[in-house]
């Protein structure tokens, strides 16, 4: 009879083990509703009237206590949330808006902790920018957490949440049609921070000048006033182009509220509050009327405008007789292989390079009462500059090369603007 009792007592041992680890695999099921996943990437499958929400399947814990989302497109509304809900949350509801629940909603800033009535967070939130959630590790025993938002890998804010039972589970929601992100649920905070701080300054290294811009990876932001024409954000990268990298574009990520995007080339001392195209030494396609400036605040019409989505290109076909320069840093001639014409005859050397440092000085203004003759006389070989809008070639310009070269330069100058720039799209 012992031994009756101890295989009996063992078979319910077995039993226990075995729903145990059926309940385990239903706990750890992903649930979604209105959202297309395909491995890492969720978009949204509805129709804009009902709210779409993904919910990972495990929650966050002391060992993975973080995750990010990355948005790939903002679709029509941008109606994107991130953050921590119950287990069984119900999906037909953005993360934040019922009890228990908090998230950073990116299309206003707001966060959403509880209730449907969101309070003022952050900043709003667009295609490229990634946003963190996570729970402070020294909070998970307490009963109530300390949770917090990040925006490209920089902290924002934090809420104290408390914690359900099963724990809070990473979540995301969707609410109008083309939204899509990248989910990362193994992300690290803190220990990744300054591998993405190394990661954002090695593209800085490749901006010679940035004023009211703001970088992060590839993205380029405009964080100036945008009130007149004099707040332009300025961008110019360090090398100038040349026949190993002669052509760069710059995709439209958010034309803000007026679309003043310029893209073109400028001389390396060109003024910091002047749109690339509107003074000496310059030539640029402007998105917002698709106008042609070249040395002067009257644009021709040269090509359609441009809208979010559209990349704009700009490059220089270079004429057969152009030579390297060997002079001056060595690094540059390595990496940037900046190219020039031939040198002028010593004479008229002199007076283009006394030109050069009388243009530093200029206030703006004065620089459009020179006219014409002075520019005449400091542009270098002629050179054809060509523009294009989503790989099509729109319409060619020539131009004469400043001394020292043409370089890549992008003039912002409305609030909100956003583009993403690919200085070396071709080999060339």
């Amino acid at each position: 009879m012992e031994d009756f009792n101890l295989h009996y007592r063992f078979l319910n041992w077995r039993r226990r083990i075995r729903e145990i680890r059926e309940v385990r695999a239903v706990h750890y099921q992903e649930r979604y509703k209105r959202i297309l996943v395909d491995g890492d990437i969720l978009s949204y499958h509805g129709n804009s009237d009902e709210v779409g929400c993904y919910i990972a399947p495990r929650p966050l814990n002391k060992e993975n206590n973080y995750f990010e989302v990355c948005i790939v497109d903002t679709g029509v509304r941008g109606t994107i949330a991130v953050g921590l809900v119950p287990q069984y949350y119900k999906l037909d509801y953005q993360p934040g808006w019922l009890p228990h629940s908090v998230a950073y909603h990116a299309d206003d800033g707001k966060l959403f902790n509880g209730n449907g009535l969101g309070q003022q967070f952050g900043p709003k939130c667009f295609t490229g920018d990634r946003i963190g959630c996570g729970i402070y590790i020294e909070s998970f025993d307490r009963g109530m957490a300390t949770v917090f938002f990040t925006r490209n890998g920089k902290e924002i804010g934090s809420v104290v949440l408390a914690v359900s039972p099963d724990g809070l589970f990473p979540a995301v929601g969707m609410h109008s049609l083309g939204e899509e992100v990248r989910i990362d649920l193994q992300a690290e905070w803190g220990r990744d921070e300054d591998d993405s701080v190394m990661m954002v300054d090695s593209h800085e290294d490749e901006w010679g000048r940035l004023h009211d811009v703001k970088v992060c990876g590839t993205l380029l932001e405009y964080v100036g006033k945008g009130k007149s024409i004099m707040d332009v954000g300025l961008a110019q990268a360090r090398h100038a182009l040349s026949t190993r990298s002669h052509y760069f574009e710059v995709e439209i990520i958010d034309p803000g509220e007026k679309c003043y995007i310029a893209l073109g080339l400028a001389r390396k001392d060109y003024p910091k509050n002047r749109h690339p195209g509107w003074s000496r030494g310059s030539v640029a396609y402007h998105a917002d009327d698709g106008k042609i400036f070249q040395g002067s605040g009257v644009g021709d019409p040269f090509g359609p405008r441009c809208y979010k989505g559209d990349i704009m290109g700009c490059g220089i076909m270079f004429p057969r007789d152009y030579t390297l320069d060997s002079e001056g840093d060595s690094d540059e001639c390595i990496e940037g292989a900046e190219i020039k014409p031939k040198q002028p005859p010593p004479q008229q050397q002199q007076q283009q390079q006394q030109q050069v440092r009388n243009i530093m000085y200029f206030n703006g203004e004065d620089d459009e009462e020179e006219g014409e003759d002075m520019e005449a006389e400091e542009e270098g070989t002629k050179v054809m500059v060509f523009f294009t809008r989503n790989g099509k070639i729109i319409g060619r310009k020539e131009a004469g090369v400043p001394f020292g070269g043409f370089y890549p330069t992008i003039g912002m100058l409305s609030s909100g603007e956003k583009v993403k720039v690919d200085l070396h799209p071709l080999s060339g």
